[in-house]
């Protein structure tokens, strides 16, 4: 009887506990982050070690630079909107022809050639599609991928490689890519592009110039961009770079409505991630940021992006 009566009572707690909960208003929808509502709004738990703390790294020796050197992929696939700064779809397999209009791609090639790494490239997702594949690359880059570009194998062996120590790099219209995954909107710092205005002239503030990707930036540089609003809101990751949303002249509302980010506007990130390292940056949307035309910004974007890619591939030291 003194059982019945227990098991009575809790289920009666348990009954009254959940109309409880039922009788709560309904939660308000998450409101665009803003620098006041910083450390108020929560964030998803990927189930992963992530952040800025290298114990998150996995040294599983997987890489031997100094048997092999180092060497990077460009992946630039895109199933939806193609960047300009992209050039026209490459053709199968690895390290097809370059067309002088494939901007980034080249830019990319170049930095590895002057700087002494070597640079593949690819639009092939048969050529991410095993983890051995990958772990001959100290990163890979992607390079303004858009919408679904890794098919369910390539999406299993970019993820144990980056669980095997591997680098990640993602530029420009990488949050574009794999909506819908949410092991890689982790590895993106938790993030995502929601919307952005038109491509305006604004001023990048440096915030941290400890890091490889940012040492010997101005405090402030001038740079020309489409500024991308994110929802979700990068976390647990070291900002870098964000832009003075006072500089720029059409503000930074969306195309969809987003309002900003009012003084804390992220343009890019690092993280320790799932054992590996990546190195993020919205920046790069304009052709000329990639070519020898002259562009407001350029050298201090190309010196950025090269300290990214050299620190998430373990040439120099991550996310400092």
């Amino acid at each position: 009887m003194k059982i019945n009566a227990l098991l009575s009572a809790g289920l009666t707690a348990v009954v009254m506990l959940a109309g409880v909960h039922l009788l709560r208003p309904a939660a308000q929808p998450a409101q665009p982050h803003r620098e006041s509502a910083a450390t108020s709004l929560g964030h998803v738990d990927y189930g992963v070690c992530r952040g800025i703390d290298p114990g998150c790294y996995h040294d599983w020796g997987n890489f031997d630079p100094a048997t092999d050197g180092y060497r990077v992929l460009v992946y630039s696939r895109t199933a939806g909107p193609r960047h300009a700064h992209l050039g026209p779809v490459l053709a199968a397999g690895l390290n097809p022809p370059l067309a002088p209009a494939n901007a980034a791609q080249s830019a990319l090639v170049k930095l590895g050639a002057d700087h002494g790494f070597a640079v593949d490239w690819t639009e092939d997702v048969t050529q991410l599609n095993s983890p051995a594949r990958l772990f001959r690359y100290n990163a890979v880059i992607f390079m303004s991928t858009t919408r679904d570009t890794l098919d369910d194998p390539a999406q299993t062996a970019l993820r144990q490689y980056v669980r095997g120590g591997g680098g990640f790099v993602g530029i420009h219209n990488a949050f574009g890519t794999e909506y819908n995954w949410e092991w890689y909107e982790g590895l993106l710092g938790g993030a995502n592009y929601y919307d952005h205005g038109r491509n305006q002239p604004g001023t990048v503030v440096t915030t941290s110039r400890r890091d490889v990707s940012t040492a010997g930036l101005p405090a402030r540089w001038d740079f020309a961009d489409e500024w991308y609003n994110l929802v979700p809101f990068p976390s647990d990751v070291r900002v870098l770079a964000k832009v003075d949303e006072a500089t720029l002249p059409d503000g930074a509302t969306g195309g969809s409505g987003h309002p900003g980010h009012g003084r804390n506007h992220p343009v890019s990130w690092c993280q320790y991630y799932d054992g590996g390292r990546s190195w993020t940056t919205t920046l790069g949307h304009a052709v000329e940021a990639w070519t020898e035309a002259p562009m407001t910004g350029d050298t201090y974007f190309l010196r950025h992006v090269l300290g990214g890619i050299e620190s998430a591939m373990g040439r120099t030291p991550f996310c400092r």
